[in-house]
Parts: C-alpha cells; structure tokens; sequence
C-alpha cells in the first residue's frame, strides 16, 4: 500500500538534488580543461560537440522515464539516473590517463553521455516524487527541490577553480562519484511509493503540454548561454581570469538558489504566475549587463542577475503542468525536463559553429540571449492561461 514519505526518503531526494546539480555543471565548470592547450585541447566546436551525447541521452532518460516507471518504480527509474552519474564522473576522474590520446574526446562524449542519462532520469524522478509527496504545496516544494540542485550548480565551479589551483581538477567527479554511491546505498533502502500513481499514461498529449514544451525550450537556450559560455567569454574576450570568470558562472548559479529559495516564500504571498511572468522581462536585461561587462565585476553582476531571472521559471513550469496533469506528473515532469534538454542542446552545440561561420563574437550571442527571452516572456502569457480547475494563485 502507498504510504507517506519518512525523513530519510525526503531527506535523500533533497541530498539527491545536491549532488545532481554538482555532477551537472562540473564538465562546463572544468570548460577550460577542455580547451586549453595544456589540457584536452578542444576546439570551440568539439567543446560544443562535447554536449551533444548528454542532450540526446538525456531528452531519452527524460521521455522515456515514465513509460519505464510502471515497470521498475519512480525508485527504480531514480536509480538508473543515479547509476548514470556514476559511470559519468568515474570516466571524467580517470580521462586524465587518456588526455594526450586521441581516444580523450570519445572517453568525455561517453561521460557526458552517462551524465545526460542520469540527469535526465534523475531530475524527471525527484521532481515527481516531491509533487507526489507535497500535493497542497507542490509549487514551493519543487522550487525548494530545485534551488538545492542550485545549490550543488553552484558549488561546482568553486570546486573547480580550488581543485585547479592545487593541480587535482579530476578530484571533485571522484569525490561525486562517492557522494553518488552513497546515495545509491540510500535508495536501495527506501521504498519510495506515493499515495497515487504518478505514471498514470496520457490518453492523448494535450495541446497544453506544447505550450509548457515550448516555454522549456527556451528556458533551456537561455539557461545554458549563460551556464555553459560564461567563463569561456569572460576569459577570450574580456581577458578575465580563469579564477575569476569562474566567480561569474558561481554567480550565477548562486543566484539561481538564491531566488529559488526567494519565490518559494513569495509565492506564498505574490500570485506565482506574476513572478513566472515577470522573470523573462527581467532575463531579457540580465543579458544586456552580461554582453556588455568590461571586467570580473560586471561579468559577476551580469551573469548573478541572469541567474536570479532563471531561478524560479522551470520549477514553476513543472508544478503549472503537476497541476494542470495530477495524475500524470511522471509524464508532464519527463516531457517539460526532455524538451529542455533540447533547448540546452541548441545553445551548448550551436554557439560554436556559430562563432566558427559567421564570426559572431560571444557577447554578440550572449546579447542575442534577449530577444530569446523576450519569446520566452511572451510564451509565458500562455502558460499562466491556466483552466480555473488548475487552482493556482
């Protein structure tokens, strides 16, 4: 029978959030490992290439998690994610011995596979074990969900930059790697069920879910210019320090946590689709600030300011559409975390080969960023048209 979540079960999701985001931001925190001619000696378009596994693997993780959940458990599609990070930062922890070979870029597109898995299943699963488990206060509880994998984004170049310094980069995806055995261990022995079925099939896609669909591909273009570019552009074409330009990308996601755990509270007392609306507006001039910083300070106010206008739009999403679809939250979760995927495709592969053709400088496309966010503000608008069943704010 379905029984409440104790402690330890919410407990892990909440931890299993913090790792998640660490593990995900450790290969564009490590970007100039990859590119730099004392490391893997990438190019601007193999960086970008880089991602293209994660995004496919992760738009397959995410769409297929909750045809696999009736089968093996929301805890058992949780695991493979789990398992999937693993087998990531044990590869990234070991390419090191491989970085003078020509097999280096196949072993970190294999890692990032295994990452785009995990992520995948990983975030489709907690998302949908915390609505299932908050039903009266679902839009708080996945922004709270997800400012703590803010929290482990937001570490992550930190450590990066500290592990640089010291000459042991490839310490912090060993040290995930045992952070994720334990977390392994710990969902073993939960069980994980909710007071319902989560993964209750959809009889037809909605042509509302599109509309979610659309404001996550956008979230997931702006999101990354700013997630997976930042220290790259900071460091070619402001002459910031690796060190430095790495404060920015932590801004960023710090800010992130920040106003995740900020619009928790507000939407408590701020109708929650006035700040889902108002955050586009404010991305749209965050991007302005960023493409025109002129040094480390700028780049940290710019991207710190993008990272607030994120914060709160894809965990509000997911909870519109729980919502809107209770009893298919596996599927709205699944759908809402692929389509992003896609969106952080597009910006992850496509900012080098832009550069590479038309020789678009970075703060051009980070300006571009704008008029991504401006659609994304409009987009918006439909989203919050929501039918008055729905009951939100």
């Amino acid at each position: 029978m379905p029984h409440a979540a104790n402690r330890f079960e919410i407990g892990l999701l909440y931890l299993a959030g913090v790792v998640q985001g660490l593990v995900l931001v450790t290969f564009p925190a490590a970007g100039t490992i990859f590119v730099s001619r004392t490391g893997f000696a990438l190019t601007s378009t193999q960086y970008g290439v880089m991602f293209m596994p994660q995004v496919a693997l992760a738009i397959l993780a995410s769409a297929s998690g909750s045809r696999l959940a009736p089968k093996i458990g929301i805890r058992g599609v949780l695991l493979l994610g789990l398992c999937g990070d693993l087998v990531a930062m044990a590869l990234l922890s070991a390419s090191p011995l491989l970085m003078d070979s020509p097999t280096a870029f196949a072993l970190l597109c294999v890692a990032t596979g295994a990452l785009g898995f995990g992520f995948g299943a990983t975030v489709m699963s907690l998302n949908a074990l915390v609505e299932g488990f908050f039903p009266a206060t679902v839009n708080s509880a996945v922004l709270v969900l997800n400012a703590l994998l803010g929290v482990g984004t937001a570490l992550a170049p930190l450590l990066v930059a500290l592990f640089i310094g010291l000459g042991v980069w490839w310490a912090l995806p060993l040290l995930s790697a045992g952070l994720l055995i334990l977390l392994v261990s710990g969902t073993l022995r939960g069980s994980f069920r909710l007071p319902y079925d989560a993964a209750e099939p959809a009889r037809r896609l909605s042509r509302r879910l599109w509309i979610y669909a659309i404001a996550s591909l956008l979230y997931g273009i702006v999101e990354t210019l700013s997630g997976n570019w930042a220290i790259l552009y900071l460091t070619t074409e402001r002459a910031v320090p690796v060190q430095d330009a790495s404060f920015a990308l932590t801004a960023f996601w710090v800010m992130v946590t920040v106003g995740r755990v900020v619009f928790a509270y507000l939407d408590r007392v701020i109708p929650a689709r006035w700040l889902y609306v108002a955050l586009p507006v404010l991305l749209a001039g965050a991007f302005q600030l960023a493409a025109h910083a002129t040094g480390a300070l700028s780049g940290i106010v710019g991207f710190g300011t993008a990272g607030l206008a994120c914060s709160a739009f894809l965990p509000l999403s997911i909870s519109f559409g729980g919502k809107e679809f209770p009893r298919q939250t596996a599927m709205v979760s699944g759908t809402l975390i692929a389509v992003y995927q896609v969106g952080y495709g597009v910006a992850a592969f496509g900012v080098g080969p832009l550069r590479q053709f038309s020789n678009l400088a970075y703060s051009s496309i980070i300006s571009g960023g704008s008029l991504v966010a401006i659609a994304l503000g409009v987009v918006s608008l439909f989203v919050i048209r929501l039918p008055a069943r729905v009951g939100h704010k």
